[in-house]
């Protein structure tokens, strides 16, 4: 008797398995992504660096960063051909604001925010379709410059934006 039901829980087992493996072999997924198996080509423009102010070579940066975590995170293909999915856009903003002011009115923090137009195209689903802003920012003391400040910010704030951006296009395939 207690071989049966060792027996019958294995089946079980086996036949939760295989029920989990039918359903995920409907699409890919990769890191919490669901990839619609339709989609094969992807093209990431170059974002035009459309603000004043930050380091001249930010929409390059910015354009690396987007490529490397959609070939690293899916298994698309860049292309230039007719591509299923396109990214195209600008850096419309990077800007320093004092913020929590200290009695001397000064500000005892300042903010850098970098904001990025995105405009997203889906040539399988246009419903996807999508122009956004996507923004982010970081603190920094008010006793160190922005320029003193950026190389370790700058990472940071684009490397949020890239997820943001990931999160709003592939965690809705």
């Amino acid at each position: 008797l207690k071989k049966n039901k060792i027996i019958l829980r294995g089946l079980s087992y086996l036949m939760l398995f295989a029920f989990v493996t039918s359903l995920l072999s409907a699409c890919y997924t990769f890191r919490g992504a669901s990839l619609d198996p339709s989609l094969k080509t992807i093209q990431i423009q170059n974002f035009a660096f459309q603000t004043a102010g930050g380091p001249a070579n930010l929409s390059l940066t910015f354009n690396e960063k987007l490529k490397e975590y959609f070939q690293r995170n899916t298994s698309l293909k860049m292309t230039n051909t007719n591509p299923d999915l396109i990214f195209e856009g600008a850096i419309t903003g990077f800007d320093v604001e004092a913020q929590a002011p200290t009695s001397s009115d000064k500000g005892g923090l300042n903010r850098l925010t970098i904001k990025v137009q995105v405009k997203f195209t889906n040539a399988k689903d246009e419903n996807k379709n999508f122009d956004q802003e996507f923004s982010f920012y970081q603190d920094f003391p008010q006793t160190q410059t922005i320029t003193a400040a950026q190389g370790v910010l700058i990472p940071k704030i684009l490397d949020q934006i890239v997820l943001d951006i990931f999160n709003k296009t592939a965690g809705e395939w």
